[in-house]
């Protein structure tokens, strides 16, 4: 079962902006992208309201049109990544791969998406101090719905003989931290492409999960 939109919806708190078009959208994605970057290069204290105006040409007005105050914008930059990334382990009912083919695709797909919101999915492991407990009750709420949909993969995979671990919390949580422990060094434009960049990591992943790769077979005659 998918994710709800219940849990996927961030607690609200908008600024005067009532209805979306397709322009107020644009305009709302561009205060976005100017703070992110204000946000990376100097962190959320020392970033103000009066900075992202500036970086902008804008006055003060329009961005608080879309955005209560800079929380609000941290909080919505740092919740995109948390959805995209906590939500690869939904599959489809119908979906009838053996567990350890959708283990493997959706921690793939969590390294790749955490990599492709650099630097905002990072946000939460910097600063985690800046969010307020209502973010922080829905980010929770989020992280579980995905271990509850992961773990059992894991402990499928197990029995199918496919993945070889001890504890299933403790591995889930030690091969998920991989990505997130990229904040501390990762940099678009380095020594690795993303694709090798997602690649590296899922191959230490399938070690801390205990994959089990089927035999080569012989040739023939």
């Amino acid at each position: 079962m998918g994710i709800t939109s219940e849990t996927q919806q961030k607690p609200s708190r908008t600024g005067r902006q009532r209805a979306a078009t397709g322009r107020t959208d644009l305009q709302r994605e561009r205060v976005l992208q100017v703070a992110a970057q204000l946000f990376a290069d100097q962190g959320y204290a020392n970033t103000t309201m009066a900075q992202i105006v500036r970086a902008l040409g804008v006055t003060k007005p329009f961005v608080y049109y879309y955005f209560r105050d800079k929380q609000e914008i941290f909080e919505t930059l740092s919740w995109r990544p948390a959805v995209e990334c906590l939500t690869v382990m939904d599959f489809a009912p119908d979906d009838d791969r053996r567990a350890v083919d959708k283990v493997r695709d959706g921690i793939e797909r969590l390294i790749r998406a955490t990599i492709a919101h650099h630097p905002c999915a990072f946000f939460p492991y910097r600063e985690p101090q800046v969010y307020r407990p209502e973010y922080q009750a829905a980010s929770l709420k989020l992280a579980h719905h995905f271990y509850d949909r992961l773990c059992p993969l894991l402990e499928e995979a197990r029995r199918d003989g496919d993945l070889d671990f001890d504890d299933t919390m403790i591995t889930a949580l030690a091969a998920c931290s991989l990505p997130g422990f990229l904040y501390t060094w990762y940099q678009p434009g380095g020594r690795l492409s993303s694709d090798q960049m997602v690649a590296a990591l899922a191959k230490l992943a399938w070690r801390v999960l205990g994959l089990r790769e089927a035999p080569a077979r012989s040739p023939t005659a």
